[in-house]
């Protein structure tokens, strides 16, 4: 498999996200948490959002408690949390698992497709990102130091 497209997510509210239904977008996922040093990277992602999702970048933000226990809230906390208080549009999954026996197939799959530093598969810390082009394949992946805005290059190059 080299694509995403065989994947599925559950949104926040419970509805299932098929990811074949974004063939021919850019995709930016992300494992996120609300009570993180880096949970500010929500307004980067809400900028990038706005910016390019007319071009048609959609980025999915999948909350993870496996860090630090950063992510304890339940699904409408952490709607509300995002939504007053970064103004949240774009998706949000289901709090799920990134790392371990436990993980997400997506995350597994997108570990191991984009190996981090020293090519470590395992998923160090919340808010990496992954980048998606618009055939589904996993293109760059940034760790959590990496702003937002540091990728907004690499997203006007796949939707040119």
């Amino acid at each position: 498999m080299n694509t995403i497209d065989s994947f599925n997510l559950r949104s926040l509210s419970g509805e299932e996200l098929k990811l074949a239904d974004f063939k021919g977008k850019v995709l930016l996922i992300v494992n996120t948490a609300s009570r993180c040093g880096f949970t500010p990277q929500y307004e980067g992602l809400e900028r990038l959002h706005r910016t390019y999702r007319e071009r048609g970048l959609v980025v999915i933000a999948c909350p993870c408690n496996q860090f630090g226990k950063q992510e304890p809230a339940d699904a409408e906390e952490i709607g509300s949390f995002c939504q007053s208080r970064y103004g949240v549009s774009f998706l949000l999954s289901e709090k799920l698992e990134v790392k371990g026996p436990g993980a997400h197939p997506l995350f597994h799959y997108l570990s191991e497709a984009l190996p981090g530093l020293l090519g470590s598969r395992s998923i160090k810390w919340n808010f990496t990102k992954f980048l998606i082009d618009r055939a589904g394949r996993p293109i760059r992946r940034y760790g959590s130091l990496v702003e937002p805005g540091k990728i907004a290059a690499d997203i006007e190059t796949l939707l040119d």
